[in-house]
């Protein structure tokens, strides 16, 4: 029989891809959406209290075990921004074409060689609002930042994240490969392994 975990997400798509992965660990992932759960304040610091502060949350509203991520864009040229705020740097939540824009005037007048960033994820697992021992699972996928945006898959900065060991954006890798080898897919092969040795 599956366990039930509240995902801290409304994204489906966040959704397939957790399901997926830890399918034959018998965890079956719940948006939190669906169970009428609101998105938690992002006020951490850090993408680990993020991460943690969903997680809570949504435990908290639903008595669940809960899961959540927190992930963006790191930028060495930018001091580490967008960071902590890459889903709203230019403002509006989740507005690409805004933030993609920013970006890049941000980075207009630095030399390829300077160009340098990674995306980062941190997942975390609670087992209950009060879990002292969170289960966390972190990962980077590096890379540097075009200076036009290239390929229509993906999301977010997608465009504008060259792969070197691909030779090509983000955005332009088959869905499956990026899936393979992107921050959060790291991330969950982590978490994966160490809910593995959890249960033992």
């Amino acid at each position: 029989m599956s366990r039930k975990i509240v995902l801290a997400s409304g994204n489906a798509g966040k959704l397939r891809e957790f399901n997926a992965m830890m399918a034959d660990l018998g965890l079956e992932f719940v948006r939190q959406s669906e169970l009428g759960v609101q998105d938690a304040e992002e006020t951490g610091l850090t993408f680990v209290e993020n991460a943690l502060l969903k997680a809570r949350n949504a435990a908290q509203h639903t008595g669940m075990p809960a899961m959540a991520d927190d992930s963006g864009i790191v930028v060495d040229a930018l001091g580490g921004a967008p960071g902590l705020y890459s889903a709203r740097y230019a403002g509006e939540h989740g507005d690409d074409a805004a933030n993609n824009a920013k970006l890049l005037e941000a980075l207009k007048d630095t030399p390829e060689a300077q160009r340098s960033a990674r995306f980062y994820c941190c997942i975390v697992y609670l087992r209950h609002p009060h879990d002292q021992l969170p289960i966390i699972a972190e990962a980077s996928w590096e890379g540097r930042v075009l200076s036009a945006p290239s390929g229509a898959n993906g999301f977010g900065y997608d465009p504008l994240f060259y792969v070197p060991t691909h030779g090509c954006s983000s955005a332009e890798l088959p869905p499956e490969e990026k899936n393979r080898i992107s921050h959060r897919a790291q991330a969950l092969r982590k978490l994966h392994t160490l809910l593995e040795q959890a249960k033992a």
